[in-house]
């Protein structure tokens, strides 16, 4: 079965006009994000390491860019001065950045445990933080963060991405609890196989493609926009009543 990648109807009414920071916006889900918030009249703001590459995208969808360092909390804090100088105001906050890195257990070296969980764990946690902040004195808001399917999953040589995934499942709860009073909800999504740049090498090897349309029941690749499609509904208000969640957009991988 192909990869379906047709658009996601869904309409949120109540959205027009909120504002959403999306970190590692400049490809990939991110910039799918990007794209898919402002066609729905949300305003964007996306941050990213390339910053080229992140100011395209924020022209291509009338957004604002720049470049900043998720591992780096201070930069958090200047992607939320830009949202507010820009559109005065943040309601939500999508943990998106990451990084996927291979290699046998033994030989992990100590920079890519490091780098993996700099960029996966501390990065969501800084800019939960960032948000927090902010929405803690402006009234709530929501917070997204990007967990994946390996967070409950084993595959080997991804031991220092599959940990860090588990804690960002973990954080997300801990967020959730103690930010609950304050009217901020915290939720993650799940993703499993997505057609992005990080699967493309799995898609261009036929032997390891089927190997791994194995695991997954619905016998695809997942788009990026339905994973957008889960997103949307947690930012909406049909998702008020949620928080803590990890919802996961695999086609049931995490069962097999």
């Amino acid at each position: 079965m192909r990869t379906d990648t047709s658009p996601i109807p869904a309409l949120n009414p109540e959205l027009a006009g909120r504002v959403a920071v999306v970190t590692g916006a400049a490809q990939g889900m991110g910039a799918v994000f990007m794209e898919e918030l402002a066609r729905r009249d949300i305003h964007v703001v996306g941050g990213d390491l390339d910053g080229d590459r992140m100011a395209a995208v924020a022209e291509k969808v009338e957004g604002v860019g720049m470049r900043m360092d998720v591992t780096d909390p201070a930069d958090h804090d200047a992607l939320l001065a830009r949202a507010l100088d820009a559109y005065g105001r943040v309601d939500f906050w999508i943990n998106n950045a990451g990084v996927f890195p291979q290699a046998e257990f033994t030989e992990i070296p100590p920079d890519q445990l490091t780098s993996t969980y700099q960029v996966n764990v501390n990065g969501v946690a800084y800019g939960g933080q960032t948000a927090a902040r902010h929405m803690r004195d402006h009234g709530g808001g929501v917070i997204v963060n990007m967990a994946s399917v390996a967070g409950v999953r084993v595959r080997v040589t991804r031991a220092a991405y599959n940990s860090s995934k588990a804690a960002v499942r973990h954080l997300t709860s801990c967020m959730a609890v103690e930010l609950g009073p304050y009217g901020i909800r915290v939720n993650a999504i799940a993703p499993g196989f997505i057609d992005t740049e990080m699967t493309r090498w799995v898609q261009e090897d036929p032997v390891a493609l089927e190997r791994a349309l194995t695991t997954v029941p619905l016998r695809r690749i997942g788009a990026p926009v339905e994973v957008f499609g889960a997103l949307y509904f947690l930012l909406s208000d049909s998702a008020r009543y949620v928080t803590g969640a990890v919802l996961p957009v695999d086609g049931g991988s995490q069962h097999v």
